[in-house]
């Protein structure tokens, strides 16, 4: 029975490790984290924000597997849930740009002159979405 379960459990680790390599060498290669870097003029902190975005993937995972709880309740939540929703962003507008989806939306609809009212009115739906998902309890 525990030959069993420890294959399992190397298998499920080795799975894991796979699928977080993958998930972090795509943000790497994305730019997102190179981009950040080159708009602060931090370029040469690279490695190390490299690595706290493979540390921060892990530790959120240790917290989510062993559910470990964090003190400060709701307080510490909106912190999270603010930066969850900052990286998500960040990380849908890198893929959105690699793939040149605006540029090409934007001359086939031509809406050159109204781009900015374009660009605020979908952060206003993203972020009144994000409300009514959040809030449709109360």
């Amino acid at each position: 029975m525990w030959a069993a379960q420890a294959l399992l459990a190397l298998i499920g680790l080795s799975a894991g490790t796979a699928v977080a390599g993958g998930l972090f060498s795509f943000i790497v290669e994305l730019g997102v984290v190179a981009d950040f870097a080159d708009r602060t003029h931090t370029g040469d902190k690279i490695l190390f924000y490299e690595d706290c975005v493979a540390l921060g993937g892990i530790t959120g995972n240790i917290l989510y597997v062993f559910h470990i709880g964090i003190p400060l309740g709701d307080a510490l939540l909106a912190v999270f849930g603010i930066l969850s929703g900052i990286f998500v962003g960040c990380w849908a507008m890198a893929l959105a740009e690699i793939l040149n989806v605006f540029p090409v939306f934007i001359r086939r609809v031509r809406i050159v002159r109204y781009l900015t009212a374009f660009v605020i009115s979908m952060a206003v739906g993203k972020g009144a979405g994000a409300c009514l998902f959040f809030f449709k309890g109360w």
